[in-house]
């Protein structure tokens, strides 16, 4: 049987939550926060509510997903 292309999409089969959650996990709020100024990561922050904000501002998931690549890249480099 023949193999399935890869996407070359680095986010493929990445769920915004997992993505999330990851560099929250990596970074904390507070450095995400520098990175990406956004209210959601400065007051109060949840996941939830960050998820919620996300998916309703494209230019702010455009953001998150572009830092999470990045750091994904430096990582492989590593």
């Amino acid at each position: 049987m023949p193999e399935q292309p890869r996407s070359k999409d680095p986010l493929h089969g990445i769920t915004l939550k997992a993505l999330l959650t990851e560099l929250v996990d990596e970074m904390g709020w507070e450095e995400l926060a520098a990175w990406v100024p956004i209210n959601c990561f400065r007051l109060d922050p949840s996941i939830k509510s960050s998820l919620t904000f996300l998916r309703k501002t494209p230019w702010a998931r455009a953001k998150v997903e572009a830092l999470y690549i990045r750091r994904q890249r430096q990582r492989d480099r590593a």
